[in-house]
């Protein structure tokens, strides 16, 4: 029998969106009002960390599940000038390690880093990032340029793009379920999402290669060309305005893992980059960063590997003085589908609307 996980989640997606409304409203507020420059001497810290995603034009289609995750070219250049404009730094990690243990002086910093070690960071993000000759840093996962990586986010999206109707082993059991319309899509997507990133390593891969060879999805065609190469990679890190950091070898939610193996995904990434670029990696990040994606542990494991700092996904700014720990610095994460950079100032300023 075809059912959909998301019978009943309308109102959910309904409170969702007025949330984000009213959020969206609330940091135009705190802009024309002036309440964020008032408060950002507080709550601004010595500077923020932004953090993207993919980098490329904007895509056709009306199901972009993961369209959060991206920014055009274009709109990176109007966030680079507009940093610029309102005199903020633009640094690389190391000097966001030196600034956050220093008392706040001069202008705030601003670091650009990305996440996933897509090729468009290449291709679309790195002639604007080297036009405007600022400093930036990106965070891989080394099975990806390994060509072992599996991008499952991106092979689930092929799948419920192209079927109205999938089924799937999930607890053991056969599941079915229904999807044609693009709001039943995006609530697949979310539920079937959040599903597998709870899953230990093993068990999702199991997953993702059941629902890919039932639909004739080419998860590792998927993987591969969304990624960057090793060549891909030197040729960025090649540039002293590049800084290559680490995510991880798999790209696990450290939690899912038992602590051992958690240790060596960390340790590993890091011993793994660093033979491939023949240089010290020194920066890292938890892959996803939310609260619930690691833990006091993961933070540990972090610092004995011998990272000089680890970002999350946790909003916020960086405080001055040695406040932050450099082993969980928050981070500004953009949402691709906002298009103001008032809402980006204010949320520079430290002041916060929701989550």
């Amino acid at each position: 029998m075809l059912h959909s996980p998301a019978s009943g989640r309308g109102e959910e997606r309904r409170v969702s969106s007025a949330t984000g409304f009213l959020r969206a409203a609330g940091l135009e507020f705190a802009y024309f009002s002036g309440l964020a420059r008032l408060r950002e001497g507080k709550t601004g810290g010595a500077g923020a960390i932004l953090r993207f995603e993919r980098v490329r034009p904007v895509q056709s289609g009306r199901f972009q599940p993961l369209r959060a995750r991206e920014i055009t070219p274009e709109f990176l250049e109007q966030i680079i000038q507009a940093l610029k404009h309102w005199k903020f730094d633009v640094v690389p990690m190391d000097e966001v390690c030196r600034r956050s243990r220093q008392p706040k002086a001069g202008h705030r910093f601003v670091a650009l880093t990305f996440d996933g070690g897509y090729r468009d960071v290449l291709t679309h993000a790195y002639p604007v990032l080297t036009r405007h000759a600022v400093p930036f840093a990106v965070y891989l996962s080394t099975s990806f340029p390994d060509g072992l990586g599996e991008a499952w986010w991106l092979a689930l999206q092929d799948v419920i793009a192209r079927h109205g109707r999938i089924s799937l082993m999930m607890h053991g059991r056969e599941q079915h379920f229904s999807s044609e319309s693009v709001i039943e899509k995006h609530e697949l997507y979310d539920f079937l999402a959040n599903w597998m990133q709870s899953l230990a390593p093993a068990e999702l891969s199991t997953a993702i290669h059941d629902l890919c060879k039932r639909y004739s999805v080419d998860l590792a065609a998927v993987s591969r060309d969304a990624s960057m190469t090793w060549q891909d990679v030197a040729t960025l890190a090649a540039d002293p305005q590049v800084t290559i950091g680490s995510a991880t070898v798999n790209s696990p939610m450290l939690t899912a893992l038992p602590d051992d193996a958690a240790l060596r995904e960390v340790s590993m990434g890091k011993a793994v980059a660093q033979a491939a670029l023949g240089r010290e990696v020194r920066h890292f990040a938890y892959p996803f960063g939310h609260p619930g994606s690691f833990n006091a542990k993961h933070v540990l494991m972090a610092e004995r590997s011998g990272f000089a700092s680890a970002v999350s996904s946790m909003a916020g700014t960086v405080a001055a003085d040695g406040r932050s720990n450099p082993y969980a610095l928050p981070r500004v994460s953009w949402d691709g589908r906002r298009r103001s950079l008032r809402a980006l100032r204010v949320m520079l300023s430290g002041v916060r609307f929701g989550a």
